[in-house]
């Protein structure tokens, strides 16, 4: 009796050698689950729940960072990934996309986009608009502000003469 009690102490306290957080059972994203009522391992996050990064995100998306050259080289980067195959490489709304019939996109040198303020292109480019995707998950929101500031160094360059612009001097 001593025997058996002793192997079934040995045997129930050797479930227990991993309590380990690493190991533990779990389910794929869209495999059944029936714990839950609806029988779906996907499920709705509860109300009032709030990503990781949010807060962080929020702060980096109300205030555009310093304009310098860094960021213009990034954001000309990131326009000619995600910008250029609708806007084409000038802004002009000729890219390869709408070269094959896609809607055309604004030209950004039309008087309303050389007017809009930033924000209506960080927002834009965060939430989509018409056929236009929404980045906002792909892009980061500096990202988006360098790309916000290389579409402004672009719109400057056709409203500025040669003969304005910086670095021009007497001694030429």
């Amino acid at each position: 009796m001593r025997a058996a009690l002793l192997m079934l102490l040995a045997s129930s306290l050797g479930a227990c050698s991993d309590q380990s957080m690493t190991h533990q059972p779990h389910y794929g994203p869209n495999a059944p689950a029936p714990i839950f009522a609806n029988g779906s391992a996907a499920q709705t996050p509860p109300t009032g729940a709030v990503a990781q990064n949010a807060e962080a995100e929020a702060e980096a998306s109300a205030v555009p960072p310093p304009v310098d050259l860094a960021l213009l080289r990034r954001g000309r980067e990131r326009f000619e990934i995600f910008c250029s195959p609708c806007h084409g490489f000038g802004g002009e709304a000729d890219g390869a996309v709408v070269r094959r019939g896609f809607p055309h996109p604004p030209s950004f040198y039309n008087a309303a986009l050389m007017a809009a303020p930033a924000q209506l292109f960080f927002d834009t480019i965060t939430k989509g608009f018409g056929v236009m995707y929404a980045y906002g998950s792909r892009i980061p929101p500096r990202d988006r502000w360098a790309i916000i500031a290389y579409i402004r160094a672009l719109q400057q360059s056709r409203s500025t003469s040669v003969a304005a612009a910086p670095g021009r001097g007497a001694a030429q």
